[in-house]
């Protein structure tokens, strides 16, 4: 589903890095924002200013894709009877262990 353009805006600059002259003197890195919601990608990859574009594009459409997914509900389970017996045999050894901390009670 691609982006509106009404909703995208391109600023374009020279990206840093290794690349000698070329690289240098050209504006060819693009950044993308989404104005509704404020996301943006960024691509250098290329010193091409059109494929950087498409680029930057196809990682806000992700960006937007990943926003915008559903995560799967949980599906709950009990614990089964073993393991809260080992629950309540941990917390009676615990509580054995702090009563071995205390002061000696006066008689």
């Amino acid at each position: 589903m691609p982006i509106p353009e009404a909703e995208v805006e391109f600023s374009f600059f020279r990206s840093s890095g290794p690349g000698g002259q070329k690289k240098n003197t050209t504006d060819s890195a693009v950044r993308v924002r989404h104005l509704p919601t404020g996301i943006m990608a960024v691509s250098t990859a290329s010193r091409s200013q059109f494929r950087n574009k498409a680029l930057a594009l196809k990682n806000l459409e992700e960006k937007l894709a990943e926003r915008n997914r559903r995560a799967r509900p949980r599906i709950g389970t009990r614990p089964s009877r073993a393991a809260r017996k080992r629950r309540i045999e941990h917390k009676r050894h615990r509580g054995l262990i702090k009563r071995l901390r205390r002061p000696p009670e006066d008689d």
